[in-house]
């Protein structure tokens, strides 16, 4: 899959602090590796890198985001995804299939936030690559066991639209007929469900590290896919983040 979760690390974002100003930005960045499958469906793995990135609070003049007063309850926040290529170069199983592009999701959605739990909402569209709308619920449950140290689990689900699905789960007569794949329509609805747990080690208010590992299992037509060789989806990273705030 070679994706770039940029949306994840419920617990780092959460582990962050900064002080508010009256016009400023705050907001936490992060780089790592991952391992994953190697594209939606794959039984076969890859390593690369991987990221994090965090809006914690924007305000100028009349603008505010990430801003109402305290860390609980509702709040919204900026949504981005990184999906990597897949192409039959190098993965020999695919040949005959297009090859699928590179796609940036961006988006945003509703969170509420609590001293023990945070749950979310988001919606993202590919302005590039896949041009398709997905949405992901969540939600994680916190356990402190010292002040630097955070654990989070949790519950995933992606949707996704009838493009998307059929970007990285659906084969055309033509392909079909340059393949070993039957063709396949896929519909939209769930495409995998599954948890998600994270560990985050903050050493001060700056520099963090999150290790995350999380489950998928593909669902319906994602599933049914003759793309699909395994249904279940693994995947294990560590980022370290670092917290940004100024003025201005």
């Amino acid at each position: 899959m070679k994706s770039i979760p940029l949306l994840l690390l419920g617990a780092s974002l959460m582990a962050t602090s900064a002080h508010a100003q009256s016009n400023g930005v705050e907001f936490t960045i992060g780089a790592g590796a991952l391992a994953a499958p190697g594209y939606f469906g794959s039984d076969d793995y890859v390593i690369g890198p991987t990221g994090s990135f965090s809006l914690e609070r924007l305000h100028f003049g009349s603008l505010s985001i990430g801003e109402n007063g305290t860390s609980d309850g509702f709040g919204y926040h900026g949504g981005f995804r990184y999906i990597g290529e897949r192409s039959s170069d190098e993965f020999s199983e695919l040949e005959g299939l297009n090859d699928v592009d590179a796609a940036i999701e961006l988006g945003g959605g509703l969170h509420y936030a609590a001293d023990d739990y945070y749950l979310y909402a988001d919606v993202r569209y590919g302005v590039i690559g896949h041009e398709s709308l997905v949405a992901e619920v969540g939600a994680d449950a916190y356990y402190r066991p010292t002040n630097e140290l955070t654990l989070a689990a949790g519950p995933r689900v992606l949707i996704g639209s009838d493009d998307y699905a059929d970007t990285y789960f659906g084969v055309t007569a033509a392909e079909a007929a340059a393949s070993g794949f039957d063709a396949f329509d896929p519909d939209a609805g769930v495409i995998s469900s599954g948890l998600e747990a994270s560990a985050t080690y903050q050493f001060n208010d700056d520099w963090g590290v999150t290790g995350t590992v999380r489950y998928d299992l593909l669902r319906e037509d994602a599933a049914d896919s003759p793309i699909t060789a395994s249904d279940e989806q693994l995947s294990v990273g560590i980022v370290l983040t670092r917290s940004v705030s100024f003025g201005f």
